[in-house]
């Protein structure tokens, strides 16, 4: 039988996970209680150990190398296998309790119509449900599942598209004399949500329109936030296709150059709402559970009056 492969220090490797998940020495020693040079030293007998180099100096920070974002993902599935073998061992019973953290455009839209059947598809457990504008960390922030707002990009977490969230570009009424064609766009402030810089940029691309640098914009942490600065004649807005149905009803807003004139956007370019977890969390079946309906449901259906 072939001797076993000899790992390195398992000291060492959560020194190395701290420093991954926090890109900073100086954090991962304060979360460690250890001083920023203990740390530099367990990553150097980590390097030593395995014969590479895991990270570089870059001025005041550091570069991971990919051979360490590679052996990162390995690193933090491993932790929390740790981490859930110990709740299973020194819980009461199995995990009885859910944190659910969703975007609030999507809690507010889309999820708090079904909480009726949201709540019966884990009757026996126990959930908390928050709303984040931010990444979510699932283990910093503990939570077990959770619907993000983007394009899907996450690579350390299990990720699934729920639904699209295409925009509608609109602004006040009175603006849209002014902004005939997708060049004119450009008179104007573009509000731009926070957590995407590359949404106008793509659109503008899309349109035709050669936009090099983006000089009036404004960026919102949350939709709700842009929408009412569209309201106020702050600038041209993206939005949401709901939320744009009823304000072009309303007369609060309008769309200028059309509601459908970025229908066939390449679906790459158009973000949406992603359920993301990891394998351990689903491991409990309340969890699973959850996650199960969250797919299953058919989150269009939301969508269903037609565009103006």
């Amino acid at each position: 039988m072939a001797d076993r492969f000899r790992l390195p220090p398992l000291n060492s490797l959560r020194v190395f996970h701290a420093v991954v998940r926090h890109r900073s020495l100086r954090e991962a020693a304060e979360e460690l209680y250890v001083s920023p040079q203990a740390v530099g030293q367990q990553i150097r007998l980590l390097e030593d150990a395995l014969g590479i180099v895991l990270m570089e100096r870059e001025g005041r920070g550091i570069r991971l190398t990919e051979k360490a974002i590679t052996l990162s993902h390995y690193v933090n599935a491993g932790f929390e296998e740790f981490e859930e073998g110990i709740r299973r061992v020194t819980g009461p019973r199995e995990r009885d309790r859910i944190n659910l953290n969703v975007s609030p455009y999507f809690g507010t839209r889309y999820l708090m119509p079904r909480l009726g059947e949201f709540r019966s598809a884990v009757p026996d457990a126990e959930i908390g449900l928050t709303t984040m504008i931010d990444l979510v960390d699932l283990e910093r922030d503990q939570i077990d599942v959770a619907v993000q707002w983007g394009y899907g990009e996450r690579k350390d977490v299990q990720s699934h598209l729920l639904m699209r969230d295409p925009k509608i570009i609109c602004c006040r009424p009175e603006m849209a004399e002014r902004l005939t064609r997708p060049a004119d766009i450009l008179q104007f402030n573009l509000l731009q949500p926070a957590r995407s810089k590359r949404l106008w940029p793509d659109i503008l691309r899309f349109l035709g329109v050669d936009a090099p640098q983006l000089d009036r914009s404004l960026t919102f942490d949350d939709a709700a936030t842009m929408r009412r600065a569209t309201y106020q004649g702050l600038g041209v807005g993206l939005i949401s296709a709901l939320d744009a149905q009823e304000d072009i009803a309303s007369g609060k807003l309008v769309a200028p150059l059309g509601s459908n004139v970025l229908d066939g956007m390449p679906p790459e370019n158009v973000p949406g709402f992603y359920l993301i977890t990891t394998k351990t969390r689903l491991r409990a079946k309340h969890v699973a559970a959850l996650h199960r309906w969250l797919l299953e449901q058919d989150w269009q259906e939301a969508q269903a009056p037609d565009r103006l």
